[in-house]
């Protein structure tokens, strides 16, 4: 390629701005020949990013399962993670952080999240039917907190609502280690017929390439290069790289896609995300081993005189690359001339195998598409990791550190009204959730959501959960209760786990502290995946959530899972039933208070081991639930976990207004029986005249159990003293986030 006056002579002081190390320039010289251009270091630039590459997180991903025997798309093949269902259908999901946006303007921030992981599932073709979010975020008595938070739950909603889409699930937990990075994660589902997906890819020399949707504009210009770095406090300076999404434009985008798609003329479609055309091209063009001959200047811009780099880089939302069958043009035009949007013929395919970009006719950058992706050229490294000092700190710990309290009713209050077990209301009353009228779980209460597959006997059951504070105390068992405690929750919910994407928020990776907790997490989920038989489909790796003022944040691999319900008569629910029923536990109790948010909140004691686990127990139990609900055994069932068993007890309590009268082990310590948070626990009533039945199925899979007490009146009583009414309770459950966030 010859200079042009268009070329910028590029050296190691540009790449480094540019996020590039050393050793990286020196291997782009070497993959083209010559010193690159600045637009072409650009691409690389951003296509090496932590944020498209994974080159520092590839390594220990493909370590996962990946298999299952409902797969139909493993991680990194597609756009989002594709499981057969059954009846002909598939479905789409996906989970995705946009943590730095957010941190920074947390509206678009959070709503352009939204956006970009919906066309995630159709473009395969899916259309979506769920949403769901897992939030992190600071001290809740802050300013900023309340800030960000507010911001980011309407872009959520607004987003969300305009669209169409309900949101059906979710969560949110606050820390001080997200006081300036909150974590923003955000999970789609689509349902799509097995026989009408869509691949990203580009094959076919002489075919077409359409860009469709928005025009582009210069909003999210490196955008991922920016979430490859900490937070600082220069980062406001980097609000350029904050896209602004259009949910209006997006629904339009949603039924153009699908219509185009039952054309047949389309050979591929990719949504440009991170990176923009940058990314839609390079990969799809990887994917099929073929290039792209891309011209510019014939792309629909929003600003006149965008530079080439401008162009190729820009996040603006609401478009696809759209690869069609060569003559069918005006097919995919008139469709797209039908919903009003954009739809230039933009290059075409080529079978040279890379991607020359043009501008008003002069040639801006010529680059091979596998040395840009990952799995191709782009690079991958082995990062040192070791110990922190904290972890062996916490294994020194014990219960008999901490006095048992003196005034148990103090306890009950602070963690039924503490934030992160408090209900959240005020964030899920501002999403639509009845949309498309597909959340069976919005007027009664399941431990996981159960959304409606129309024209079938089945509902999908999706869950996010991870507790971060586990994960810091340890991160492969912390990791490990999060696939379990996803998996428990879809269980009690009626349903059987199918399949895991996660969306891994991790601090710096060359700090090899940070590392540590990334490899141990992993390890972790590794192991709950193939317990449970739930593939990863893929994700999203977010790494660089740390300020250079407060450090990382706690290490949160969320994890969504989706299961099915063979049968909607199975859909079981967490509260109580009836007065005289009894009151089971499933799994025990044990003298363990290890990061529970009583011995964390209520005691201040930051550094204590994980909850008491066991993979293997953890299985029994599950699968006990399982055949209790099939064989229509119980009445009620409810996962305990953020703060232990008298939450689990309160929550089944609430939705009917109805009371217990249970007793506690005395050979456990009182707290550690009602707060402690060891997992492997489910909460379970049942009518007198299935008791036997019950006691019977559990002792004939070996699994230990035992009688609580009865569901009864309208207080929660104790070991004979009564702590107070139901109604007293969830008046303290119900309103005091709102307390909080009035309070300021």
């Amino acid at each position: 390629m010859s200079n042009h006056t268009t070329d910028q002579i590029t050296t190691f002081e540009t790449a480094k701005k540019l996020g590039l190390l050393p050793e990286e320039f020196e291997k782009i010289k070497a993959i083209i020949g010559r010193i690159p251009n600045f637009v072409e270091l650009s691409i690389f630039s951003v296509m090496w990013s932590e944020h498209c590459s994974y080159k520092n997180s590839i390594v220990w991903l493909k370590t996962l399962p990946k298999d299952g025997p409902h797969m139909l798309a493993k991680a990194g093949e597609e756009n989002a993670g594709l499981v057969d269902i059954g009846d002909g259908l598939a479905c789409a999901f996906k989970i995705e952080s946009h943590n730095h946006p957010s941190a920074l303007e947390p509206y678009q921030g959070a709503a352009t999240g939204v956006g970009g992981i919906n066309r995630d599932i159709f473009t395969m073709g899916a259309r979506p039917i769920a949403q769901l979010n897992s939030l992190r975020f600071g001290d809740i008595r802050s300013n900023k907190t309340q800030w960000l938070m507010k911001g980011v739950v309407k872009g959520i909603g607004d987003y969300g609502n305009a669209f169409g889409i309900p949101t059906v699930g979710g969560e949110v937990f606050f820390d001080d280690s997200f006081n300036v990075n909150p974590l923003v994660n955000a999970m789609s589902v689509g349902i799509v017929k097995t026989n009408e997906t869509v691949k990203a890819i580009a094959y076919g020399n002489g075919n077409p390439v359409f860009i469709v949707g928005s025009a582009t504009g210069k909003d999210g210009i490196h955008g991922a290069t920016f979430a490859s770095a900490d937070i600082t406090e220069d980062s406001a300076k980097d609000l350029p790289a904050v896209q602004v999404g259009d949910p209006f434009q997006e629904k339009l985008l949603l039924e153009a896609s699908l219509e185009v798609i039952q054309t047949g003329a389309v050979i591929g479609m990719q949504d440009m995300g991170a990176a923009g055309i940058t990314c839609s091209t390079s990969e799809m063009s990887a994917k099929g081993e073929s290039g792209m001959i891309i011209h510019l200047d014939k792309v629909p811009t929003r600003q006149a005189n965008m530079q080439p780099w401008e162009i190729l880089l820009s996040e603006s939302q609401e478009r696809m690359l759209i690869i069609v069958q060569k003559g069918r043009e005006d097919e995919v035009k008139k469709v797209f001339d039908k919903w009003d949007l954009n739809c230039s013929l933009i290059g075409e395919v080529t079978d040279t195998k890379r991607l020359l970009y043009y501008m008003n006719g002069v040639l801006v950058a010529d680059v091979p598409a596998e040395d840009l992706v990952l799995g191709g050229g782009a690079p991958i490294y082995h990062r040192e990791y070791k110990e922190p000092d904290y972890f062996a700190e916490a294994k020194k710990f014990d219960i008999e550190q901490v006095n048992e309290p003196a005034d148990y009713k103090s306890v009950m209050t602070h963690l039924i009204s503490h934030p992160n077990i408090a209900n959240k209301r005020w964030v899920y009353n501002q999403y639509d959730s009845m949309v498309g009228t597909v959340n069976r779980s919005t007027n009664c209460a399941t431990d996981a959501a159960v959304v409606n597959l129309k024209g079938t006997n089945k509902a999908l059951v999706i869950k996010v959960d991870c507790n971060s504070r586990y994960v810091n105390a340890d991160p492969e068992i912390g990791c490990a209760i999060a696939v379990s405690e996803s998996a428990r929750n879809i269980v009690c919910s009626g349903g059987v786990p199918s399949a895991v994407t996660n969306c891994l928020n991790f601090g710096n990776p060359y700090n090899p502290e940070v590392y540590w907790q990334f490899v141990g997490a992993i390890k972790g989920m590794g192991m709950a995946c193939r317990k449970f038989e739930t593939p990863v489909t893929g994700g999203n790796v977010s790494f660089y959530n740390q300020s250079s003022f407060e450090g990382p944040v706690f290490p949160t691999p969320t994890i969504g899972m989706i299961g099915v319900m063979q049968d909607k008569a199975l859909q079981t629910t967490m509260d109580f039933k009836h007065e005289g029923d009894c009151i089971y536990l499933v799994g025990e109790c044990k003298q363990d208070i290890g990061s529970s948010e009583y011995v964390y909140s209520f005691h201040k004691i930051k550094n204590t081991p994980p909850p008491v686990f066991d993979i293997d127990e953890e299985y029994l139990v599950q699968n006990a639930i399982k055949n209790l609900i099939t064989q229509t055994v119980i009445e009620s069932a409810h996962d305990c976990s953020d703060g232990g068993l008298f939450v689990a007890l309160a929550e089944c309590c609430f939705p009917q207004q109805l009371g217990f009268d249970i007793s506690t082990d005395r050979n456990i310590r009182k707290d550690a029986f009602l707060f402690g948070e060891n997992q492997s626990r489910v909460v379970v009533s049942v009518k007198k005249e299935n008791e036997v039945n019950l006691v019977k199925e559990l002792k004939s899979l070996n699994v230990k159990f035992s009688k609580l007490g009865f569901v009864k009146g309208r207080e929660m009583k104790i070991d004979g003293e009564v702590f107070g009414t139901v109604a007293e309770f969830k008046k303290l459950y119900d309103t005091s986030i709102e307390n909080l966030l009035q309070s300021n």
